[in-house]
């Protein structure tokens, strides 16, 4: 593991039980007030994605926007954001997905992703619900998703089983 990968998961909280009694929640708030982790963070994903032909990163409310807007300007690409209803002003494509209890929704806007190579991002791959709607939602719009990007991965989840893209993850747990 690179000495940046170790400084992000040393500075990652744990909180157990929250949101509810049995989850050993994995907090990354901390990363972003820790000057050398969140950069690293950001480095290890530029490094990664430097001369792969991106032509948008693709972040998904909200902690994905914290990630996605630094990455989107040191690779110099556009970033574009996927919101819950209600929050984009113009017309919107949508995919639902359900949740533990329920359904959730991601949408945006209508003709923004174009053709290009996309890159999606968000701050962790869980179950891969919301992961797998943003990529329907490229699709949809005719763009390619060249890979989804997370700074956690709770693998026994298994979330990555559940997309359709590559997919990359700066830790593990």
């Amino acid at each position: 593991m690179d000495s940046r990968q170790q400084l992000i998961r040393q500075t990652v909280r744990d909180v157990p039980d929250f949101p509810k009694p049995g989850i050993l929640f994995k907090d990354i708030t901390p990363v972003l007030a820790h000057r050398e982790a969140f950069k690293a963070t950001i480095e290890l994903l530029v490094e990664r994605y430097e001369g792969a032909g991106l032509t948008q990163v693709l972040a998904i409310e909200s902690r994905g926007f914290i990630f996605g807007a630094p990455l989107a300007l040191e690779l110099g690409i556009g970033l574009q954001i996927a919101r819950k209803p209600g929050k984009l002003p113009s017309a919107v494509d949508e995919v639902s997905y359900a949740l533990e209890y329920g359904e959730a929704t991601l949408q945006v806007h209508k003709g923004q992703l174009g053709s290009g190579r996309t890159l999606i991002i968000d701050d962790l791959l869980a179950t891969g619900g919301t992961a797998a709607a943003a990529i329907e939602l490229v699709a949809k719009q005719g763009a390619e998703v060249a890979e989804c990007a997370f700074i956690i991965e709770l693998e026994a989840l298994g979330g990555r089983g559940k997309l359709s893209a590559p997919t990359h993850s700066l830790l593990k747990y």
